[in-house]
């Protein structure tokens, strides 16, 4: 096979049942220049999938994480440019073609990575929502800059980037097991434009199976740990970051009323609070005001969790 153009690396630990679906979806890309690799983070049974041209697996030897899995796909890769799929996800046929497409004819200040939009849907392939991502210039710092109604910063995971400039900062953060996006594309836009289109090509799946942002107690490690690597950036955007930690907060507490872990739901908002108070006092506390006065934007009717909220 020729050097391709893109490489598609989908990190993978434990899902047979999943994984052959979410290669087949990044084998059918329209463009013919691509290569697929699967970065198999030591299953208990290794990889099985049928041999293709386009196609590379490998084996770690130890369970890692996935930021390891990624930066060896990404240190592997033949591609000028790299894209990740998780491998509980799919791609959309158009993927690689819409994306190299407008990466060549934008005029953003160089370098210039790409996200694209999100399709959500439950287990059955019924859709849920959609998200679209904005487009922000080199010199940025990525969530917590003001979008334009309608877009969101959660489409991290359709980015297509030029693999040297995804090395060149390191890859993906190692230490972090949770919050690795959130990590990366604050350390990403400070040296690369990020360009978003609105075209549909990623297909994220709602599942109850096991997946690490489902985990209170190492979501809360990686928050912490990321309020601390970024402080710098967060005290120049005190408004943004009130709302982001509220909303981490908030799916804490989701997490926890689904998974019964109300006490670990609640040390976990504590801490997101308390990281709040010290970065950004006024707006924190604003928030922490309206959550008081309608708390009733933060639970279902059918789910009256009150004195969860009033402990905060």
């Amino acid at each position: 096979m020729k050097t391709p153009l893109l490489s598609i690396i989908i990190p993978t630990y434990n899902r047979p049942q999943l994984l052959p679906r979410a290669v087949e979806s990044a084998l059918a890309q329209t463009v013919e220049d691509i290569e697929v690799i699967v970065v198999d983070d030591a299953s208990p049974e290794p990889v099985q999938l049928s041999e293709h041209p386009k196609l590379r697996v490998i084996r770690l030897p130890i369970n890692s994480g996935g930021s390891v899995a990624r930066n060896t796909g990404a240190k592997a890769a033949k591609g000028r440019w790299i894209s990740f799929l998780d491998d509980d996800d799919t791609l959309l046929p158009h993927m690689a073609e819409v994306s190299l497409a407008a990466l060549a004819q934008t005029d953003l200040p160089k370098p210039v990575a790409l996200l694209s939009g999100i399709k959500v849907v439950n287990e059955k392939g019924e859709f849920i929502k959609k998200r679209i991502p904005p487009t922000l210039p080199k010199g940025s710092h990525f969530q917590m800059e003001k979008i334009a109604k309608g877009k969101s910063f959660r489409c991290k995971q359709t980015m297509v980037v030029e693999r040297d400039v995804l090395l060149s900062i390191g890859g993906f953060d190692e230490s972090f097991r949770s919050r690795v996006h959130s990590d990366l594309f604050l350390r990403l836009n400070s040296v690369c434009s990020i360009l978003g289109i609105p075209d549909i090509t990623y297909k994220l799946y709602k599942h109850g199976g096991s997946q690490v942002t489902k985990d209170i107690t190492l979501r809360q490690v990686s928050f912490d740990r990321l309020m601390e690597k970024h402080q710098s950036i967060f005290k120049q955007h005190p408004k943004e970051l009130a709302k982001f930690i509220f909303e981490h907060a908030h799916r804490c507490y989701q997490l926890g009323q689904e998974s019964g872990q109300t006490d670990e739901a609640l040390f976990t908002i504590l801490g997101a609070i308390s990281w709040g108070m010290r970065l950004a006092p006024e707006h924190t506390l604003s928030r922490l005001t309206d959550l008081l006065e309608h708390p009733e934007a933060w639970y279902k009717p059918s789910q009256p969790k009150r004195e969860l909220i009033e402990q905060i």
